[in-house]
């Protein structure tokens, strides 16, 4: 899901976690808060510090586009930060990145490109042309149930991970 910003002043006193490398930066997966963010003539300037360690940087953006792909809030990060590692906050981040567009539209396309060879090469005929359709429709489902149940299990996993009270089965 996109994060976009009207406004820089909008992100001041906000956590967000780092999903995007920038050299001499925190690390991807980090969680920040921001502290101070203005607009200059050459930018935006954002004044973070990073909440594990305390430590404090200065980053520089030419857009608010550029802070929003480089960082994005995140409640659930946020709250249990202490508890995930790194690379559970990295899978975490990456399964929740998708979207229809990025993640089902280029499987989808290799799928019925093949579904269709298939169909109209090996099966002659109106059945061809029918097993086609059907197929089309049952990968197009089956690659929706694919992304939602891979978004599903990940924060599953998580849950768990934290037990926080709630068990799931």
């Amino acid at each position: 899901m996109a994060f976009m910003l009207y406004s820089i002043d909008e992100a001041i006193d906000g956590k967000y976690v780092v999903t995007k490398y920038l050299k001499g930066q925190a690390k991807v997966g980090t969680l920040i808060h921001v502290m101070d963010a203005r607009e200059n003539s050459d930018g935006i300037t954002v004044d973070y510090r990073v909440t594990k360690t305390g430590q404090n940087f200065v980053a520089k953006f030419e857009t608010i586009k550029q802070f929003c792909k480089w960082a994005r809030p995140d409640k659930f990060i946020a709250r249990h930060y202490d508890n995930l590692t790194k690379k559970e906050i990295r899978q975490y981040m990456r399964v929740t990145e998708r979207s229809f567009v990025s993640f089902c539209l280029p499987i989808l396309a290799v799928l019925l490109v093949l579904i269709w060879i298939v169909s109209l090469v090996y099966i002659k005929g109106t059945l061809g042309i029918v097993l086609g359709v059907v197929l089309s429709i049952v990968a197009f489902f089956g690659v929706v149930i694919l992304l939602n149940k891979q978004k599903e299990n990940v924060k599953l996993k998580l849950y768990s991970k934290l037990n926080i009270g709630v068990s799931f089965k």
